[in-house]
């Protein structure tokens, strides 16, 4: 498949006309077992994600006695550097058989207003010589919808939110092929 038809199965958001969204597509040369090892665990997003200092657990979801089910809820702290301190995120879909993770931020200091992402996670076909190799490479797509703030257009809330996305994706991309390269077995 092409992450288009990913993106029109996974990642449609309606929006009204003070909404924008869209879809950050970034390839991955690691497996998607270490990639959604990294991006499942809610607990951690500052494993890879370069603007979280700290994450703190507040509630436990729907789960049966896990720590992390729909309807967990975390805190994150933010690092300065950027327009907040503080975001409370609550995990809205969490499927590991399908790799597909869902949040929603419910509070926090910052201007992101009725977010909600999806994130996804696909094998994606190394080809040589003009065969594919399976479990090669992972696609990802992370799409989002967000309320545009007042004084913002459409166009600069979602130049900001893809730019924040990039920047995430980048660095799971840095950190799963790291733990690719020291785990030859998986790969």
């Amino acid at each position: 498949m092409e992450a288009a038809d990913y993106i029109r199965r996974h990642h449609r958001h309606t929006t009204d006309h003070k909404q924008c969204a869209s879809a950050v597509v970034k390839h991955i040369k690691a497996p998607v077992d270490i990639v959604w090892s990294l991006v499942r665990r809610f607990d951690e997003p500052e494993k890879y994600k370069p603007f979280v200092s700290r994450c703190r657990m507040c509630a436990a979801g729907a789960g049966d006695g896990d720590a992390v089910s729909i309807g967990s809820v975390r805190e994150v702290k933010v690092k300065s550097g950027l327009p907040a301190t503080t975001s409370t995120e609550r995990l809205e879909l969490l499927d590991d058989k399908e790799h597909i993770l869902g949040i929603k931020i419910v509070g926090g200091d910052h201007r992101l207003k009725n977010y909600s992402s999806i994130l996804t996670v696909h094998p994606e076909p190394e080809v040589l010589e003009g065969r594919s190799s399976a479990g090669s490479g992972t696609l990802v797509i992370e799409s989002f919808v967000v309320d545009i703030p007042d004084g913002n257009t459409k166009d600069e809330t979602c130049y900001f939110v893809q730019a924040l996305i990039n920047c995430n994706l980048k660095s799971l991309s840095d950190v799963s092929q790291r733990m690719a390269m020291q785990s030859p077995q998986l790969t």
